[in-house]
């Protein structure tokens, strides 16, 4: 490697002489001398660059990578040189009602891009509501929504598996948490969106087969009160479901977060307050 870079340095040592007797100004003498030299940098500097983005990849889900990264980089090229103020970036829930949780969930994901470039969705169990969002942070849609009958962040194992008659009341929990959801089939072959296949939970338009448990009704009321009544699955107006989940899932996987009841937000993400930190 000595040896080449001599053999280098010889050869434009020789051409810059050239181009002083040609005439060419000291000026872009040195710039050419500068890319040269920049082209060496660069070239070894790739493997440093290349691990620092894998490392930033594994650290998606921490307060703030990406900003934390470029950090690092900037340091091992120059150690005086300033790192570029943070701009917090938040979400636009319009003129949307939502409550804090929702807001301090939905402006982490857009600031820290933990959503990785795809639509994200809100679950907000205490006010059951539901907020989709375009990769961006701009809402697309908010309804009301059914959930699970009993209140808890937690599945039961192997819930999934087991026959919807053997699941005790106390069990139907929806759980909290980040999950890859894509749009698929169920059992009598109508869309949902998966929002956790192993657990058997799902986002999907409203069931109004059992008239007595008055599902419509519920998502029509203004309280949240009386919308506790699925097995943990997550019931959605069935217009708001073709227009906004299926229009914006369509073609693509998206991030879901449900949001806790019996624990915080902070337990369940690894979350900041946008502008805090």
């Amino acid at each position: 490697m000595a040896a080449e870079r001599i053999l280098i340095e010889l050869r434009l040592w020789q051409a810059l002489r050239r181009q002083r007797s040609a005439g060419v100004s000291p000026v872009v003498a040195t710039i050419a001398k500068g890319l040269c030299l920049c082209g060496l940098l660069v070239v070894s500097f790739i493997p440093r660059q290349a691990a620092a983005t894998d490392h930033t990849a594994q650290l998606s889900k921490r307060s703030r990578p990406l900003f934390s990264q470029e950090g690092a980089a900037y340091s091992a090229t120059s150690e005086t040189q300033p790192v570029a103020a943070h701009n917090p970036k938040r979400a636009n829930f319009a003129r949307e009602r939502a409550s804090h949780e929702a807001r301090y969930i939905a402006d982490w994901v857009v600031d820290s891009g933990d959503n990785h470039g795809l639509p994200f969705v809100i679950v907000d169990k205490t006010d059951a509501r539901v907020f989709v969002f375009t990769a961006d942070g701009s809402l697309r849609g908010a309804a009301p929504a059914l959930l699970g009958l009993a209140r808890g962040d937690d599945a039961v194992p192997g819930i999934g598996n087991r026959e919807l008659s053997k699941i005790r009341p106390e069990e139907r929990t929806t759980p909290a948490g980040r999950f890859v959801a894509a749009l698929g089939r169920n059992l009598r072959d109508k869309e949902i969106l998966w929002v956790d296949y192993d657990g058997a939970v799902s986002l999907h338009p409203v069931i109004t087969t059992k008239p007595e448990e008055h599902r419509a009704q519920r998502l029509a009321s203004p309280t949240p009160l009386d919308n506790r009544i699925s097995y943990g699955c997550i019931n959605v107006p069935a217009k708001f479901y073709e227009n906004v989940i299926h229009s914006v899932f369509s073609g693509t996987s998206g991030i879901v977060y449900v949001l806790p009841e019996t624990k915080s937000a902070r337990e369940v993400f690894p979350s900041y307050d946008v502008g805090k930190e």
